[in-house]
């Protein structure tokens, strides 16, 4: 047994992860053979259809013309003010809901999400997400010394599966007066699923049937929230987290990481939502502490940039424009899949949105080694195979549905 000196709460962790060990295979593959002739649909970055990272020009622009003295010094813990402000604005555009809220800045996606564990569930209890789920809730509850549970995300027709949600909800409060739920919606990583109105109605009924004394922290993951169709339609069920019982908080995930396409800056927000302004002050409290105490405090000229976006109707529309314009371009590559795996009796869960389609299959490892052999490279889930449309060229999908399907048939004889 190797010797460590970890603390016993972290001997033997170590960070393995399938998406970015499946993009090595694919770059080894395009620095053997050339990139022309190999199908990457592993990392979850946007590339436009010659395969080049796309940058939004207004972004660009924008964060060029911020002066070095609004981008190096410290910002404040909390946040910057306009920054706090603006990423509301951002967020929730026509569909703020009636009742307080409030924004701390967090290091991207990921830092709103360890907060929300750290802050609102006991150690040794049990967070709730759906069964197709990004794996950084895994490894975020294990190092937070959390577990992590799931419910399934569809039923038998391929449809919300409010039943299994209902029955985990239950089964959990019944052992633990706290409860944070996960959900990744719209554009769901990595299925593309986003829930309707009438889905969002059944999740908040079975919440609100808790009893006053249990505390639940509903985590709304919204990463993909600019890619998932017309501004104020994929925003409109935030009006719903407005009066809600006071012992059901709502967190909003908002990450600068995708809609600004500036992954690396690490930027994000987490936006509070509650009918009390006890609650809402609480939460900007203790997710400020907590900063402290993690990164102590986010990138600076990221929030300027948000904030100067947002503060110019102009500037904005131009934003929007562009997003829409990739929006599109991702909806056009998911409909080529989509069409070519209906053809090939393919099963892919039901996409409606975002950087990510999902194919359900019994040996997802099996699936994905046997596709390199035709130089396709897509990432081994724990349930399925996830393919990247967000940076598949249009001029590449062509027959990569019937290779998928080919190599399922080979890998359960």
């Amino acid at each position: 047994m190797p010797y460590g000196i970890a603390a016993s709460h972290m001997a033997g962790k170590s960070a393995t992860d399938k998406i970015f060990g499946a993009a090595a295979a694919a770059n080894a593959a395009k620095a053997k053979i050339g990139k022309e002739n190999v199908v990457d649909a592993t990392i979850g970055v946007l590339l436009d259809n010659s395969e080049k990272l796309v940058i939004l020009p207004t972004v660009e622009k924008v964060y060029k013309s911020l002066p070095m003295a609004e981008i190096v010094p410290y910002a404040g813990i909390a946040g910057m003010p306009d920054f706090l402000e603006m990423v509301q604005v951002a967020a929730f555009a026509d569909n703020k809901p009636e009742a307080y809220t409030k924004a701390v800045s967090t290091s991207g996606g990921s830092g709103a999400i360890h907060h929300t564990i750290w802050n609102y569930s006991e150690v040794g209890d049990t967070i709730l997400t759906h069964d197709w789920y990004w794996d950084p809730y895994s490894v975020l509850s294990d190092a937070l010394m959390r577990k992590l549970d799931t419910f399934s995300l569809f039923d038998e027709a391929n449809k919300f599966n409010i039943k299994s949600f209902e029955s985990k909800v239950n089964e959990l409060l019944a052992k633990q007066t706290n409860l944070v739920v996960i959900l990744n919606t719209p554009a769901h990583n990595p299925v593309g699923y986003s829930l309707s109105d009438t889905e969002w109605d059944q999740v908040l009924a079975v919440l609100k049937k808790a009893k006053p004394e249990k505390k639940i922290t509903l985590f709304v993951d919204v990463a993909y929230l600019d890619y998932a169709g017309e501004k104020n339609e994929s925003r409109a069920f935030m009006k719903k987290f407005g009066g809600l019982p006071e012992n059901i908080l709502v967190i909003i995930g908002y990450s600068m990481s995708k809609g600004y396409t500036v992954y690396g800056m690490r930027t994000g927000a987490m936006i509070g939502i509650s009918s009390s302004q006890d609650v809402i002050t609480e939460f900007a409290n203790v997710n400020q502490y907590l900063s402290r105490a993690t990164w102590s405090n986010i990138n600076r000229g990221a929030q300027h940039l948000l904030s100067a976006i947002y503060k110019d109707a102009a500037t904005q529309a131009e934003l929007e424009k562009e997003r829409a314009s990739f929006y599109k371009m991702i909806a056009e590559r998911a409909s080529l899949f989509t069409a070519e795996a209906k053809e090939a009796k393919l099963n892919m869960l039901p996409y409606i949105a975002g950087f990510f389609l999902s194919i359900p299959a019994r040996n997802p490892d099996a699936v994905c080694t046997r596709l390199h052999a035709d130089n396709i490279f897509a990432v081994p889930l724990a349930k399925g195979v996830r393919v990247a449309v967000c940076a598949l060229p249009a001029g590449k999908i062509k027959g990569v549905p019937t290779k998928i399907a080919q190599a399922m048939a080979e890998a359960d004889k």
